[in-house]
């Protein structure tokens, strides 16, 4: 059984740090000021999908 993926679209990204205030534990800001996925585990212990859903851009989704 395959797992998703949380991805983030680095040409999308903006950086608007919105992603990383929601999921702390799952975003960072790279020194790009682009968001990347530092724990895919962390969405466990926040709501991935509201950062999702919040993402100005639709940069953030789930892969297969």
């Amino acid at each position: 059984m395959l797992m998703a993926t949380l991805v983030v679209d680095d040409e999308l990204c903006i950086g608007c740090g919105t992603c990383v205030e929601l999921c702390p534990n799952v975003f960072e800001l790279g020194s790009d000021e682009k968001a990347y996925v530092k724990n895919q585990e962390g969405c466990k212990e926040c709501n991935c999908e509201e950062a999702i859903n919040s993402c100005p851009v639709s940069a953030i989704s789930w892969q297969d």
